[in-house]
């Protein structure tokens, strides 16, 4: 299994490009599954539903199952968040696991930077894994790095970079 991210600040596409990355990874026939870390709490659970009432009433695991998807929700009740490879190893089989969030974490990355965003470039800041750099104003980056500049619009041409740079493609 291989490992790629997508890095970037909130606003600059990032969910967006994967979406549109995804189905063009799938039709190069790899199985893909992702990682999305997420900043603040959240609950994919609805309240009243008897899965929500169990797992509130204490329960650590819940794992809901139909003939179309399963889900296993873990509550952490104060322990810490599982380490990344911890993450990874909970995965069944695919060739492509992708990675939205862990900007610090040593995998293989893109940067998604917006100029219009107002932040500056992730790469070149101690982020050290960042491969390539995908924006929607490659001018904007003129000598401001040495790594590849991607059209952010252009997403063949980055589904083609990843496929490249995890040598799935020649």
């Amino acid at each position: 299994m291989k490992v790629f991210g997508l890095a970037g600040y909130s606003g600059s596409g990032k969910t967006t490009l994967l979406e549109e990355l995804i189905p063009r990874l799938n039709a190069a026939g790899l199985r893909v599954s992702l990682i999305k870390h997420a900043h603040h709490r959240f609950d994919i659970d609805q309240p009243g539903k008897d899965s929500y009432r169990l797992r509130e009433a204490g329960c650590s695991e819940v794992l809901l199952v139909s003939d179309h998807r399963w889900v296993l929700m873990h509550e952490l009740r104060g322990a810490p968040e599982p380490s990344f490879d911890e993450q990874l190893a909970r995965f069944s089989a695919c060739d492509l696991v992708l990675v939205e969030g862990f900007k610090q974490t040593p995998i293989p990355k893109l940067e998604v930077h917006r100029p219009s965003v107002g932040k500056p470039l992730i790469a070149g800041t101690g982020v050290e894994t960042i491969v390539a750099v995908a924006t929607d104003e490659p001018a904007a980056l003129a000598g401001q790095t040495s790594l590849p500049v991607l059209e952010l619009n252009d997403r063949d041409a980055i589904a083609d970079f990843i496929l490249r740079h995890l040598e799935f493609r020649q």
